[in-house]
C-alpha cells in the first residue's frame, strides 16, 4: 500500500495509525495499516468501543479501513488479519469477530454477532427500560444471544450485506451485495439474497 485516497503517503516503515485521533490503549494496529474517520462525520471508528479486554481490537499489517465503525460490548474481541480493505462498514460484537487475511468488506455492510436485544416482547421492554436515559446501572439488562463470527481469508463481502451471529464465511467465499447471511457459507461459494442462498462457485 503506497497511499490512501486522502493523499497521505504511507512509508513502508511506518507503524499503523488512525488518521482522526488517538488509537485507544487496547487497540493494536499492524505496520502500515491505516484507519480513517468516516466520510460524513469525521472521527468515529472507536467511539463505541466499550470492551475492557486488552487487546480488544487487533488489526494486522497493510490494511486500509476507511470509515469503519467498531461497536464492541465489554467482553468483545475483534481480530482482523493482514491486507484487508473495508469501506464504511459496521463491526458490532458482544462475543467476537475474527477476520482472516485479504478480506474485503464493502460499504454499509454489517457484521453483527448478537441479537443486541432480547427477542421476546416482555424481555425486550425490560431491556428498553434498562437502557433508558437516567436508568443506566440501575437495572440489569435481560440476557440475549451472542455467537462469534468467523470470516476466513480471501472472502469478499459486498455492499449492504449483513452477516449475522454464529456464521462462518469460508475461504474465498463471495457474499453478494445486499445478502443477509444467517448460516455458514462454504469456502469458494457465492451467496445472494435474504436469506442468502448459494449461487454457484467463485466467478
Amino acid at each position: 500500500m503506497a497511499a490512501y485516497d486522502e493523499g497521505m503517503t504511507v512509508s513502508r516503515d511506518e507503524p499503523g495509525k488512525y488518521t482522526h485521533g488517538e488509537v485507544p490503549g487496547n487497540v493494536r494496529l499492524g505496520a502500515r495499516t491505516v484507519i480513517t474517520g468516516d466520510h460524513f462525520s469525521g472521527a468515529v471508528a472507536f467511539k463505541r468501543v466499550k470492551s475492557t479486554r486488552d487487546p480488544a481490537i487487533v488489526v494486522g499489517r497493510d490494511c486500509l479501513l476507511e470509515g469503519v465503525l467498531f461497536n464492541l460490548g465489554t467482553e468483545a474481541v475483534v481480530t482482523i488479519g493482514d491486507g484487508c480493505r473495508f469501506q464504511d462498514c459496521f463491526l458490532i460484537a458482544e462475543a467476537g469477530i475474527t477476520i482472516g487475511n485479504r478480506v474485503t468488506i464493502g460499504f454499509h455492510a454489517t457484521v453483527v454477532d448478537s441479537d443486541c436485544h432480547p427477542l421476546a416482547a416482555e424481555a425486550r421492554l425490560a431491556d428498553t427500560v434498562a437502557l433508558a436515559p437516567g436508568n443506566a446501572g440501575k437495572a440489569a439488562r435481560p440476557a440475549y444471544v451472542s455467537k462469534p463470527i468467523v470470516i476466513e481469508e480471501d472472502a469478499w463481502v459486498g455492499p449492504n450485506a449483513t452477516i449475522l451471529k454464529g456464521v462462518r464465511i469460508g475461504k474465498g467465499a463471495i457474499v453478494e451485495p445486499g445478502a443477509v447471511v444467517t448460516r455458514d457459507v462454504a469456502a469458494g461459494t457465492r451467496v445472494l439474497g435474504n436469506p442468502a442462498q448459494v449461487m454457484g462457485g467463485e466467478g
